[in-house]
C-alpha cells in the first residue's frame, strides 16, 4: 500500500477543484477509513478498490 504523497506523484491520484483527493482512473473521489489504534488513516477508491495511507 503506498502513501496518499507517492500516489499523487505518480499520477494516481489527482486533486480536484476543491483539493478532494480522487483516483485518477476511476474519476471518484476517495473515501476514508480511520483506525484509532494506527498512526494513519487508509484512503479508499470505492470503485475499484485501491487503497492508499495517509499519515495524520
Amino acid at each position: 500500500m503506498k502513501s496518499t504523497r507517492k500516489g499523487l506523484r505518480a499520477g494516481e491520484l489527482k486533486k480536484d477543484t476543491y483539493d478532494r483527493l480522487t483516483c485518477a482512473e476511476c474519476g471518484e473521489t476517495l473515501k476514508k477509513r480511520n483506525d484509532p489504534d494506527e498512526i494513519f488513516s487508509v484512503r479508499i477508491c470505492p470503485d475499484c478498490g485501491t487503497e492508499w495511507k495517509e499519515l495524520r
